[in-house]
């Protein structure tokens, strides 16, 4: 039997990216995850980034649950529909959404995707 991950007590190696130059909307913004597990399609951490925005299309198996921990996120639809976010907000990006990611103010949430992929 596997135990219980306490994500506040690891201490994990952040990685670092930045959204590709074709999907940049706004700003270069530097995008660091601390994954904490990752196990059968499931991957969860602690995600930060600087203010910016990039388009995003999530795939048709993938889904993520968020909270923001601090700062604001603004996400768009295709219909041009915003939802935001702030400190102690949750949310869902659902599989096979396509839309734009936007940093309002400089962000820090934590993440939980789960890929259905066979």
């Amino acid at each position: 039997m596997a135990g219980i991950v306490a994500l506040s007590r690891l201490q994990v190696a952040p990685t670092f990216d930045q959204p590709r130059p074709d999907r940049r909307v706004a700003g270069n913004p530097q995008r660091t995850t601390w994954e904490h597990y990752a196990r059968d399609g499931l991957s969860c951490g602690i995600w930060a980034c600087e203010v910016g925005s990039w388009n995003i299309r999530f795939a048709d198996t993938k889904d993520e649950f968020f909270c923001v921990i601090e700062g604001r996120v603004r996400l768009w639809d295709e219909a041009g529909h915003a939802e935001e976010f702030g400190a102690g907000e949750a949310g869902v990006i659902p599989a096979g959404f396509v839309g734009c990611f936007e940093v309002v103010e400089p962000v820090r949430k934590y993440y939980v995707v789960r890929d259905r992929t066979d």
